[in-house]
């Protein structure tokens, strides 16, 4: 299982976007340094298809655009 995931980061309350096949370990690992908060994920089946999003989520305003209309509530917590 792969997941795309979106961290809400602690210092300056900036997005991060990554994709991963281990959501629990890759969030203790930003959280080494910060206090991040993990606000959103997607699992998919295949890497390539996690790969995928997760660039259109980096790379395409629209795609970041309508999730953040989608996940607006927890943007602001």
């Amino acid at each position: 299982m792969y997941f795309v995931y979106v961290l809400k980061k602690a210092k300056n309350k900036e997005l991060y976007y990554d994709y991963t096949d281990n959501l629990e370990r890759r969030v203790q690992q930003h959280n080494l340094r910060y206090n991040n908060k993990l606000i959103y994920y997607e699992a998919y089946l295949s890497e390539s298809d996690a790969r995928r999003r997760e660039k259109r989520l980096k790379n395409y305003g629209q795609s970041i655009t309508y999730l953040k209309s989608r996940i607006k509530d927890s943007l602001v917590m």
